[in-house]
């Protein structure tokens, strides 16, 4: 049975030796059910060596291990980290050690250039492009619980093992089709640190507002930025400080006094008590000096039956380039560049630029301007 890599002397000499190759597949086992910030609790590596001795497993959970060989390989510029799925992954490196992998290969990005869909799963690429199948009987394991059984380390190391072929055969298809640039815009927000930090002035615009009312909105903002700031001091989630739904109750009735909040039928009783009620209190008095973006702009305009009519023929269109071009529609335009498309005389939008401009960006402008049109003939749906 492989045993864990628990020294840094012994992290150390397997770093050294996979420095040597010319990229190392990298992967995580994590847990952040009770936390804020996910809780590393194993490193899987490997590199195209001999078979015998080129992939191991790391055990981040032993106190008297230091990461440092291993994050030195993440920043050494002379070799390829290749992850599937890198996000979750790199925001942890990130956020324990401030490392980001330089140069990085993410297989679930290539993956959809290559025509294998939207957000492709690794066990996917495993089947089609190896012809093999996963032993999927230890994917709800509790990462942090030792020791760990040979089916579940052997179950970890393979998310690496296998992903050394799978990032080999989609770097060729790449480079065949000369689609490189295609995902270099997708690795740079993956290497940009600003896309791991999360603003607790920005929290609130993932909550998913029922109405847009001014005041009500500053509110919403107000307990967003109450509950973020506290999830990261205490490292909780943000669930177990407010959950959504009670800040959206909390906009709707605006209790005056912690007597108000008491009376609420529908809080939970850590919202109305201790800390948390002093806290949302707090939030609703200052919540008049927050600072809100006007509702006047157009972004916040109800659709018209027009431009809602152009966004389902805009997306028939993303459907159809992304049939022709073997490329997953997620990747040239999201919903929301449709929509803004549909808004805008010159919407700002990356779907209208680079690659995506080429593909679909152009006719999609085209159609808006009534210069083609969609229709139907004996092979499906075609651009006149």
């Amino acid at each position: 049975m492989l045993s864990l890599i628990k020294t840094t002397e012994e992290l150390k000499s397997f770093c050294l030796e996979a420095g040597k190759y010319p990229y190392v597949t990298i992967d995580t086992e994590f847990i952040r059910d009770k936390s804020y910030y996910a809780k590393l609790c194993l490193i899987q590596i490997a590199f195209p060596g001999d078979g015998k001795n080129d992939s191991t497993i790391i055990d981040p959970c032993e106190h008297d291990l230091s990461l440092e060989p291993f994050y030195d390989l993440l920043r050494k510029q002379s070799v390829i980290k290749v992850f599937h799925a890198a996000r979750q992954d790199l925001e942890i490196f990130f956020t324990t050690a401030g490392v980001i992998p330089d140069p990085l290969f993410d297989t679930q990005v290539a993956a959809m250039v290559c025509g294998f869909g939207d957000q492709v799963a690794y066990e996917t690429l495993v089947n089609k492009i190896l012809n093999k199948r996963l032993d999927k009987s230890s994917r709800f394991t509790d990462w942090a619980i030792r020791p760990l059984s040979s089916s579940q380390i052997n179950y970890a190391l393979s998310d690496v093992t296998h992903l050394r072929k799978i990032y080999e055969f989609l770097n060729n298809e790449l480079l065949e089709d000369n689609r490189f640039t295609w995902v270099k815009e997708e690795m740079d927000i993956l290497r940009n640190p600003k896309t791991y930090l999360v603003e607790p002035d920005e929290a609130w615009k993932k909550i998913r507002l029922r109405q847009k009312d001014p005041d009500f909105v500053k509110i919403v903002k107000a307990l967003a930025i109450f509950r973020e700031k506290e999830a990261q001091k205490r490292d909780v989630p943000r669930g177990h400080i407010i959950k959504d739904d009670e800040i959206l109750r909390l906009a709707s009735s605006k209790p005056k006094k912690l007597q108000d909040l008491n009376n609420s039928r529908l809080l939970s009783k850590s919202t109305k008590t201790g800390w948390i009620a002093n806290g949302v209190m707090e939030a609703l008095k200052n919540s008049d000096k927050i600072l809100i973006e006007p509702f006047n702009e157009p972004n916040h305009i109800p659709l018209s039956a027009e431009q809602e009519a152009l966004i389902d023929l805009l997306r028939l269109l993303l459907k159809l380039k992304s049939s022709i071009h073997n490329v997953a529609v997620k990747l040239i335009a999201s919903a929301k560049d449709l929509e803004m498309i549909a808004r805008h005389k010159e919407p700002k939008v990356r779907a209208i630029e680079g690659w995506r401009y080429e593909i679909f960006g152009e006719d999609a402008l085209r159609l808006k301007n009534g210069e083609i049109s969609l229709s139907f003939d004996k092979n499906g749906l075609c651009i006149k």
